[in-house]
């Protein structure tokens, strides 16, 4: 049986801003842009923010009408890489399998390392303690037999969490638990399986895998039937090892906006360049992932003839493929770079070595300077009439 835990820090550049400005303490702190900004949008906010109802993603100006009198900043990439450094060098002190997934969370294959602790809970405390030694931040820690129950179980007691699901209560933990709460499942989804009379995970368990197929499809039936039943059979890949890298966000609410989607793909290429640059990998094929608000799941690829590491390639690539869909209310955004490998296959017809130094450049600046993070105007949002 194996032993993951997840590892999330609770509201990162929020938590960030506050550790560099300690009067944000206790207040509600929205980051993306000022409040006057017609272009931003929230990256993040305090957990006071999210009282009133601010979410990742939702225009600034959104933001403002709910929590007129909040504070708005800025991010500050730059900074949120120098910290998220501190804490992803702290992973491998507690296990060789490290699965980074983004700038402030990650899965590690703890199987045969929590032989070192006296229990689980004393393996979780350490880590989490460690995190809060070297960057002064929380995090929240969970501990699964697979890495969906772990990611479920990080964000039961946010912030500053720990839960610890054994075996023999993956049932008892997933049977109470709301549909909403399924990885994949968001408010549209949630509102079609309500239709049918199922609230809860113990409202799935009757449909045979036949059935959840004919009515939510080859893909998103399985799904279902699995995650009901605590089923997760992915491993934790060490980017290493990996074969693709990628990162994608689920929206609070649909989105239907070509200017706010195109913010997004921004913010999700810079992720994932960065993640690819700091391996000193090399790609040559970018996936474009759009769930719509009712459950279909698309996704577009295109395969370069080069390599690539440079945001800009990523970007127009992923951009290029979702101008080629069909736009309507979308549930998730995702984009991967995959074909990876640790030397550039350069092109005697393209100028690709231009982009890749504009990358490393801005990397550098971002990792020197604690403040004015370096961006692209493309992580604003546009209007769709543009």
């Amino acid at each position: 049986m194996a032993t993951i835990m997840h590892v999330d820090m609770d509201a990162f550049y929020a938590a960030v801003e506050i550790l560099d400005n300690p009067e944000y303490a206790g207040k509600p702190l929205i980051v993306g842009g000022y409040k006057d900004s017609r272009r931003g949008v929230v990256s993040t906010c305090s957990y006071e923010a999210r009282r009133y109802g601010i979410h990742s993603a939702m225009p600034i100006a959104k933001a403002a009408a709910l929590c007129p009198h909040g504070i708005f900043i800025p991010g500050r990439m730059a900074r949120y890489r120098e910290v998220s450094n501190q804490i992803h060098a702290i992973f491998p002190e507690f296990s060789p399998v490290v699965e980074p997934l983004s700038i402030d969370e990650a899965f590690l294959d703890m199987t045969g390392c929590e032989h070192f602790y006296p229990s689980l809970e004393a393996m979780a405390l350490s880590l989490k303690r460690r995190i809060k030694e070297e960057t002064g931040l929380t995090a929240s820690v969970g501990v699964a037999p697979n890495k969906f129950l772990a990611k479920l179980a990080s964000d039961k007691n946010k912030p500053d969490g720990l839960c610890i699901i054994y075996p023999h209560e993956v049932n008892s933990f997933l049977r109470d638990l709301p549909v909403g709460r399924l990885w994949g499942v968001g408010k549209k989804s949630e509102q079609e399986l309500n239709k049918l009379g199922i609230y809860y995970v113990r409202d799935l368990l009757p449909y045979s895998l036949q059935e959840l197929e004919a009515k939510f499809g080859s893909s998103f039936g399985p799904h279902l039937y699995n995650l009901a039943r605590g089923i997760d059979e992915r491993r934790v890949e060490p980017i290493h090892e990996a074969k693709s890298i990628g990162h994608e966000i689920t929206f609070d609410d649909d989105v239907a906006s070509l200017g706010i989607l195109k913010s997004q793909l921004g913010r999700l290429v810079e992720d994932v360049g960065w993640r690819l640059r700091r391996h000193n990998l090399y790609a040559r094929t970018v996936t474009l992932k759009v769930r719509y608000y009712n459950f279909k799941t698309i996704t577009r690829s295109h395969t370069h003839e080069t390599s690539f590491c440079d945001d800009d390639t990523i970007f127009q690539t992923a951009f290029s493929l979702l101008q080629g869909v069909k736009l309507q209310p979308v549930r998730l955004l995702g984009v991967t770079v995959s074909s990876l490998s640790e030397a550039a296959q350069l092109s005697l017809f393209q100028d690709t070595e231009t982009a890749h130094r504009v990358s490393a450049v801005m990397d550098k600046i971002n990792a020197r300077f604690r403040r004015g993070a370096i961006t692209k105007g493309r992580t604003l949002i546009h209007d769709d009439s543009q």
